[in-house]
Order: structure tokens, then sequence, then C-alpha cells
């Protein structure tokens, strides 16, 4: 048996960290001899992005209020409207107006800057970590009010802190315009602020039964203890949370808000974010036990708590486990990340490091079927194609495949398991885009010679067979892209 082709070889150690820990190489060659330190040396933060002129927070909220602001004087405009086709015609010409335009090529601008920097970057492990912690801290798109704000949210609140400590990442995400709109903390009152005991006056005054209680809304208290911390599985453990630890947490997140009127208003704006103590809810709240007084240092504080506690270190290494090993991962590797996550309090570049040098980390057989966006990118790394495979669509056909970029159906985000990417529909498209990819750029390439360099020892005798006896160029590339050596890492 050929040595190369040994688990534990040199070279079967490269394309495990090149398939299963970053996203796919044309040539194995360029991990080189030492995987591992390959891979460490790429920890750190994820560094700028492609693209120009991609905005910020206080740009893009700029570009969507312009948009909503043309866009309720074209409904007015509609709605007064005597004659139907006077309607028709007023909604065609609104369907080319500058601001909606403008907020359309930011949603693409944001789409093609994070492919075209995954596919062509030098740090693919970096890469796939902030595709991970921007899955876990979803926003998506699916929710109007976020547009022109997820490609901003990566960049300021993701990719600077994917090796940092793990508070810091939860502080930056939780708290960031596009994470407050989405789950709808900038609406969020508490019942005994001033806003809301001004708003009960004033209805008083005016005739009007005022209302029971304030606007207090628990989407992101619940989704911080759900999903960015302790997980469900805590609820109903020693030290998981209950209603009452969702309520109090929603309690210290009122007053955070984005005051989208004043920016929107305001050319110089430099705060996408306020703490408004109008909207806070007065006296000390108790999360979790523990008691946290009022105002903005309060927030600090319980996050802090939050991101080391024990149920929060096992739900991060069970979830990173997961994604880069197996659907079902060993419960070593769990139990390291998650000692690794508690003795240094969350820091990441050493939960990374800890991944790397698991030995359960590095079993021969890939166990995890790539999503859509993941075979795309490799897809796009594997030709050589780089930023280029997105010029022409800025997704490149990711969201024919069922995983629309930056647009997860829910604040759980994409699913990390096969079974959710295995469906007859889902397999028959991977099929349909892999064929026109290789259509257009089979008889570019040596799909016999790629399939040896990218795939090294993972690559069977029997796929290496039909590979080579395909009919044509078109033909052999198809079948490499759709070979179960490139579809799972």
């Amino acid at each position: 048996m050929d040595s190369t082709r040994q688990p534990g070889s040199t070279a079967h150690q490269a394309a495990t960290a090149a398939h299963r820990f970053g996203l796919g190489e044309a040539d194995l060659q360029a991990v080189g001899i030492d995987a591992r330190g390959w891979l460490l040396a790429q920890l750190g933060p994820a560094g700028p992005q492609l693209g120009q002129a991609l905005p910020g927070s206080i740009e893009g909220l700029q570009r969507f209020a312009a948009q909503q602001r043309r866009g309720a004087g074209a409904r007015a405009a509609a709605a007064a409207a005597a004659a139907a086709a006077a309607s028709a015609a007023t909604t065609a010409a609104g369907m080319q107006d500058p601001a909606a335009v403008a907020l359309r090529d930011t949603v693409q601008a944001d789409v093609r800057a994070r492919l075209a920097t995954a596919a062509a970057s030098q740090r693919p492990f970096a890469e796939r970590l902030a595709l991970f912690w921007a899955n876990h801290f979803t926003v998506s798109l699916a929710k109007g009010n976020t547009r022109g704000l997820v490609g901003a949210f990566e960049r300021e609140a993701i990719r600077p802190h994917i090796a940092g400590p793990f508070a810091q990442l939860l502080h930056a995400a939780v708290v960031h315009a596009a994470m407050l709109r989405y789950l709808d903390n900038d609406v969020s009152a508490g019942p005994q602020s001033r806003a809301v005991l001004r708003r009960a006056a004033r209805r008083r005054a005016e005739g009007e039964e005022a209302p029971r209680q304030g606007g207090l809304n628990e989407n992101l208290a619940r989704e911080v203890l759900e999903l960015h911390t302790l997980g469900a599985a805590s609820v109903g453990t020693p030290g998981g949370y209950t209603q009452a630890d969702v309520t109090s947490l929603a309690r210290v997140f009122t007053g955070w808000r984005v005051p989208l009127r004043q920016i929107a208003d305001d050319p110089g704006a430099t705060q996408a974010v306020v703490f408004d103590p109008n909207w806070h809810e007065p006296g000390p709240k108790t999360v979790l036990g523990r008691r946290y007084g009022e105002g903005p240092q309060a927030l600090q504080a319980v996050l802090d708590d939050l991101a080391r506690h024990p149920a929060t270190a096992r739900f991060i290494a069970t979830k990173l486990a997961r994604h880069f090993v197996a659907d079902q991962p060993p419960a070593e590797l769990v139990a390291r990340l998650e000692a690794r996550f508690l003795q240094t309090e969350g820091d990441l570049a050493s939960v990374g490091r800890a991944l790397v040098e698991s030995p359960q980390a590095w079993s021969p057989q890939p166990a995890k079927l790539k999503s859509p966006e993941e075979f795309v990118l490799s897809s796009a790394r594997l030709l050589g194609l780089g930023a280029t495979a997105f010029d022409r669509q800025a997704d490149a056909g990711i969201a024919t495949l069922g995983q629309r970029v930056q647009a997860a159906p829910s604040p759980a985000g994409w699913p990390d398991r096969a079974e959710e990417w295995l469906g007859p529909d889902a397999v028959w498209k991977r099929v349909e885009w892999a064929t026109r990819v290789a259509d257009r750029l089979g008889r570019h390439v040596d799909a016999r010679a790629l399939a040896a360099a990218s795939l090294g020892p993972r690559l069977a005798d029997d796929t290496a067979r039909q590979i080579e006896r395909a009919a044509d160029g078109p033909q052999a590339l198809a079948l490499l892209l759709l070979a179960p050596e490139f579809q799972r890492r």
C-alpha cells in the first residue's frame, strides 16, 4: 500500500486540513508538510473582506431609511391613484427608485464580499471560523429590517473577534445594530420605564384605557440564552435558565436601541446604537440567581457571566465539534474543547488550537456533508476561480441549492447536519448546479489531474477510474464535483 495513502500520513493530514478545517484547495501542496502548523498559523482575527466601499452600520441604516421613506411615498401615491393603470405605473416607477436600488446593491455587495473573500483567502480556516460564528450569531435578511446591515454585522461584530475572548464576541454581536433590529430589541421598553409611563399617562389624559404593561420584547434575551450561550439543553438542569431568567434578561436589555430616525436625518451620525435610559426598566434584575443593577453597565456584567458559564462552554464545544468533525461528535473531543474553554475563560484562539491538536478531529474518513455554501466555495477554490466566481452572480447560485446566503430562515441559523441537506430535491439541485459548472468550465481544466492534486489520498480508486473514463472534460469535472470525496469533508 502506498504510504501516502495510509491514515496519519503527511498527505492524508494535508487533505484533512484542506477540506475539513479549510474550504478546499486546488493543490494540497498549498498546505505543506505540516498540516497542523498550517492551520494554527491561521488563528487570529479574520482579515478585511474583498469589495469596494462596503458600508458600515450607519451607512447601511441610512440607505435602509432612505428606501423606507421613498417606499412610503410611493405607496401613498399609489393609494391616491384613481385608476389601476396609474397605480401600476407608480409601482413600476418605484421599482427603479434610486434608494431601493442602492439598498439592493448593498445587499448584493455584502453577499459577494463574504463569498469572494472566502474563495480567494489564503487563510481558509479563519474564513471557516468566521462563517461558523456568523451562523451561530445569526442575523438574517429574511427579516426586512436588517437589509443593509448583515454584511456590516459580519465585518464589525464577527470577523474581528473570532480568535478573542468569547465574552467580547458575544457583546459585539448582541449589541450590534443588526442584532438589536433583527430580534426587536430596539422597540423593547421596560414596563416601568419613563417612556412607557409617559405613554400610559398620555393615553389616560386622552380618555383611553392605559395598557396593563409596556412593550417588553423577550426575543433577544431568549435567543442569547437558548442559541448564543447556555443552549436549550440547559433548561431544567442545575444552573440552567428558566422563563423568569428570560424576562429578567429582557429587562436588562431594555434601553439598547437603534435611533434610525436620528441617523437618517444626520449625515454626520457616528453611533448606530445608543443606550436610552428612558426606555430602560429601572431597578435591579436577577438572572440565573445573580443580581444586577440598572443602567448600561448591567448588560456587560451579565454577558460576562453568561460567557463564563459551564453550560456555555459545553454548548459551544459541542457546536464546534459538530461543525468541523461529525454530526455526532466524539465525546472526548467535546470534553477537551469544553475544558479548554473553561480553563481560558472562553479564549477562542485557545479553543481553536485545542480543536486542531485533538487526535479525534483528524479521523481519516470524511464525515461531514458540505452545505450548499461550502460546496460552492470549495468548487470555486478547486477551480482556481477565487473572487471571479461571483462576478456574474453575487451568490453563484447558492440560493438555488436551498441556502440563501445571509438569509437563514430563523435565528437558529442554517442546520449543520447532513440529514438537513440530503433530501432528493436538494441532491438533484446539486447535480444540476455541478452539471452547469462543468459544461461551462470542463473543457478548460484537467479534472483527472485536479482530482488527484486536490483530494490526494482521499480520492478512492473507483472514483478516479470513473473520472478517467469520462467521455469528455465536462463529464469528468461533473463527476469530480459530485464525488463523495468532494461532497464530504
